[in-house]
């Protein structure tokens, strides 16, 4: 199965709650962190919800 590395590449200061909430559940503490999770509809629809503070990866 794919997998998406996120990283976070701007601040969620001055941001909505709920983008903040998002990234917290992504797992994403601080500018610059990174994960890997599973490619997944529920994951794609996370990081739909702030494209435009992070970056995304597909892994092999």
């Amino acid at each position: 199965m794919a997998r998406l590395k996120v990283t976070q590449v701007k601040s969620y200061i001055g941001s909505k709650q709920n983008h903040r909430d998002t990234l917290r559940s992504l797992g994403l503490k601080r500018l610059n962190d990174t994960v890997v999770k599973e490619d997944r509809p529920e994951i794609r629809g996370m990081v739909q919800t702030v494209r435009h503070l992070v970056t995304v990866e597909e892994v092999d």
